[in-house]
């Protein structure tokens, strides 16, 4: 079983053609849906049939009710904290085929309890390895959590990995204190931009073995150009099967879900690297985050 701590949040899901004009009016399509990085990959785990826990916070309102309501129904078991008082997060994203811009509330998700994500993990013998989307620590409230997650999963032995989530907070707290956060973790993913923070300018094969001299694995993410792995054993790059874009959103976040669910079973980086890439390819397929209902 897989342990994902990080965010449940409501996405409000934008979906415009051509720019956005300031000022005046855009045509888009508007939903509302379950989101968060860390939901998301939970929900992607338990959609290719693998055992997930989401450990996370949502307010004690109906949104909240809905998103765990939504997980649940999806496979997902969760371990969430409903907190009196504070709303649940809400985050906006503006996407279209090739790009998608995201404006966060982040709401409760930025009171996740250290407690009760050190709680969860020592009280979960079933799991074999703790998958910490990076927003926890990129975040003083949340961090002491995101912190107690890497803590409490050292202390029991299980395998780590981190997404570093988002390059705008990351410039924020500096590279060098993000790599002390997760120095001697198992495996670091983070995209292009996030990797030009974390790695400096290169290529991605060179940004991935830089990083190695901090965790044991990384996989710089290149959307359609594929990923890259670097490890103990090599440098492992894949590339990526063309395939039809309706939305990126929530592309990281599948294929994470793949490449754990691979690599946690067993499989070589290149193996993993393939299986993350057909989540990812599945969820620029549809619009939204989350697999899609009729593909389950």
């Amino acid at each position: 079983m897989i342990l994902v701590v990080g965010d449940l949040v409501t996405d409000v899901l934008v979906e415009h053609d051509g720019p956005i004009q300031p000022g005046s009016d855009t045509d888009a399509a508007i939903r509302v849906a379950g989101g968060g990085q860390a939901a998301n990959t939970a929900a992607w785990l338990a959609h290719a049939g693998h055992q997930v826990t989401l450990v996370a916070a949502v307010g004690d309102d109906q949104p909240g009710r809905d998103r765990v309501a939504e997980l649940s129904a999806a496979g997902v078991r969760c371990a969430v904290e409903a907190l009196p008082g504070v709303a649940t997060g809400s985050v906006v994203v503006l996407t279209g085929s090739s790009e998608r811009t995201m404006i966060t509330d982040r709401g409760a998700s930025l009171r996740l309890g250290a407690e009760h994500v050190t709680a969860v993990v020592t009280g979960s013998p079933a799991a074999g390895h703790l998958h910490l989307s990076g927003y926890p620590l990129l975040h003083a409230g949340s961090r002491p959590a995101g912190l107690a997650a890497l803590s409490a999963a050292a202390g029991r032995g299980i395998t780590v990995s981190v997404d570093a989530a988002s390059a705008a907070p990351l410039r924020s707290v500096g590279a060098q204190t993000f790599l002390a956060w997760v120095r001697g973790i198992d495996l670091l993913l983070c995209n292009a931009d996030e990797a030009d923070v974390l790695a400096g300018p290169g290529r991605p094969e060179e940004q991935a073995t830089r990083l190695t001299a901090h965790v044991r694995n990384v996989v710089v993410k290149q959307g359609a150009g594929g990923a890259v792995w670097a490890g103990p054993d090599g440098v492992f790059p894949v590339t990526a099967d063309p395939v039809p874009v309706i939305d990126p959103t929530g592309a990281g976040d599948a294929f994470a879900a793949g490449l754990l669910r691979s690599w946690c079973s067993g499989a070589s980086p290149e193996a993993a690297l393939k299986s993350g890439g057909i989540l990812g390819a599945q969820a620029v397929s549809h619009f939204g985050a989350r697999p899609a209902p009729t593909a389950r």
